[in-house]
């Protein structure tokens, strides 16, 4: 694949890793006649660390021999996270220190979580760039001069602490971004 054909959440080889592509930074030569850098944000599938990459727009990796298959939940234990393919009902499992920071936004409900199964083994999960959650606790709204748009900590149903709008009340259900972990708007 082309260095200029990449996207976030392509998955490629590089040094033979899989790694997948989270950002693109694209550099203009200032230069007649430079070639066009593009710089890649990318974690390793197998060890999850963070790689960067720089490439020139003809430069080319191949694609990985990957698959994303549409997932469940079923349950999480004390060392993994247990889910079910939608399609054919296969079962896969991850360990929970190598999803670590997509385990606040996952929930039985989930609608749209892609398992990355590489060589018949889940390496990670890909969320959706949404989730609605339920709030479990949460202080009341004080009342008083509101000039500022005044946030206030909410616990949600997964253990995660988001800030929202002082109006939102315990009980209700939220929209949260799993990229950054805000608040987006009620559900």
């Amino acid at each position: 694949m082309l260095a200029k054909e990449m996207k976030p959440g392509a998955v490629v080889v590089d040094n033979d890793v899989p790694v997948m592509i989270e950002s693109v930074t694209v550099q203009s030569p200032s230069a007649r006649g430079a070639s066009t850098l593009y710089k890649f944000k990318a974690r390793n599938l197998i060890t999850k660390q963070k790689v960067d990459l720089t490439l020139k727009g003809t430069d080319n990796l191949p694609e990985a021999d990957f698959q994303k298959r549409l997932v469940k939940m079923m349950y999480k234990d004390a060392e993994s996270l247990h889910l079910m393919d939608q399609e054919d009902y296969n079962q896969f499992f991850v360990s929970l220190e190598d999803v670590a920071e997509q385990t606040p936004y996952v929930t039985e409900e989930l609608e749209g979580m892609y398992a990355l199964i590489y060589e018949d083994g889940c390496v990670g999960l890909q969320l959706p760039t949404s989730v609605e959650l339920n709030i479990t606790q949460c202080d009341p709204a004080i009342r008083g001069n509101s000039a500022t748009a005044r946030t206030k900590p909410a616990v949600l149903e997964t253990g995660l602490t988001v800030q929202v709008p002082e109006y939102i009340k315990e009980g209700e259900r939220v929209k949260v971004d799993t990229r950054t972990g805000d608040f987006l708007s009620r559900a």
